[in-house]
């Protein structure tokens, strides 16, 4: 994964309702990569968080006033620290606009101080700025780690009870000052075997679990080899969908749960240093812009069908007693781009020279 996506394999898989395999998974994957960086330039912004220092010329007074620099697509979230020639500017001396909040899209030294942007000896990446970079900084605590994270080199997590239903490939993760990116989920066992047994049935859809509060509804369980969609939860009862994504419907007896909880993951992402963690530590995940996230879902679709279709998808249609083959199109989509460029699209900055 080069760089993040604003949906998750699951989220396709899920609106397609396609079974669990490697060939359906490389293929979701690449259209959520193309779908993401599309939304990118249709935006003219990159929405992900991260982390780094980037370097401005200083404000040439014939373009613009020399307090202010515009950071045009490098948009900031959060400033850490600034200077200007090697000489640092304290955070607490410029003012970030718009003053409404993220995402910032310029920064002016304040003018009741004494700060001013040209240092150096002359305005090339004069200003040298550290900080968060991107859209909007919205996270959701998702769950806690089950197990210490001991070294800087370890790609696998896992994750305390039902959370994963809220996660998936492709999501940003931060524990503690460190983020993280799923590229992968596997089944651990969740410490709870069922007594009763189960028929190789559709019907026989109940499961009496020893806690119901350790799973979600949405979540996929486990059991020998049937993959089973949990779809609602009374008590400690679940409800659930059997032989989920493609896998064989079977009689079960007394058996563990498993459920898909250890997450391979890149680790220090997005600019951030991969350290260790305690066990419990808040797993949290960030939330690109709804909008922003539908239609990656939606883009990602269109690129999947139309692949398996060989780009010739197409309807029959008469008239005039003569039947043609029309290109079907996705018809919702380009009102869908509108929305999401007038919501969240970068619009052109003017100025008099």
């Amino acid at each position: 994964m080069t760089e993040p996506w604003y949906a998750t394999r699951e989220d396709v898989m899920r609106a397609l309702d396609v079974k669990l395999t490697a060939r359906s998974t490389r293929q979701i994957d690449r259209a959520l990569q193309s779908a993401s960086r599309d939304i990118d330039s249709l935006c003219h912004r990159r929405f992900y968080p991260e982390t780094a220092t980037r370097s401005f010329d200083w404000p040439g007074s014939q373009y613009r006033p020399s307090w202010r620099l515009w950071l045009d697509d490098q948009e900031l979230i959060s400033l850490t620290s600034i200077t200007s020639g090697g000489t640092a500017i304290s955070p607490d001396d410029v003012v970030l606009y718009p003053l409404s909040g993220a995402p910032y899209s310029r920064v002016e030294t304040n003018l009741g101080t004494s700060a001013a942007w040209g240092g150096g000896d002359t305005h090339q990446a004069d200003v040298t700025i550290t900080g968060l970079w991107g859209y909007r900084l919205d996270e959701t605590t998702v769950g806690a780690l089950a197990a210490d994270v001991a070294s800087t080199t370890a790609t696998t997590i896992t994750v305390n009870g039902p959370a994963s239903a809220e996660l998936g490939v492709g999501s940003i993760l931060r524990i503690d000052d460190e983020r993280m990116i799923v590229t992968g989920r596997s089944m651990v066992d969740t410490g709870q075997g069922f007594g009763d047994s189960m028929t190789a049935a559709k019907n026989d859809v109940s499961i009496g679990a020893a806690d119901g509060t350790a799973y979600a509804v949405d979540e996929v369980i486990l059991r020998d080899s049937e993959r089973m969609l949990i779809v609602d939860i009374a008590g400690n009862t679940l409800t659930v969908e059997r032989a989920w994504d493609g896998s064989v419907l079977a009689a079960h007896t007394d058996s563990a749960i498993y459920a898909p909880r250890a997450l391979t993951v890149v680790r220090g992402a997005l600019g951030t240093t991969a350290t260790t963690h305690d066990s419990a530590a808040s797993v949290r995940r960030w939330n690109p812009p709804g909008l922003v996230r539908d239609l990656t879902i939606a883009e990602a679709l269109n690129r999947v069908t139309n692949e398996q279709a060989g780009y010739a998808r197409t309807r029959r249609t008469s008239g005039g007693g003569a039947s043609t083959d029309q290109a079907l199109t996705a018809r919702d989509l380009p009102a869908l781009r509108e929305q999401v460029y007038n919501a969240h699209g970068r619009k052109a900055r003017h100025r008099g020279v």
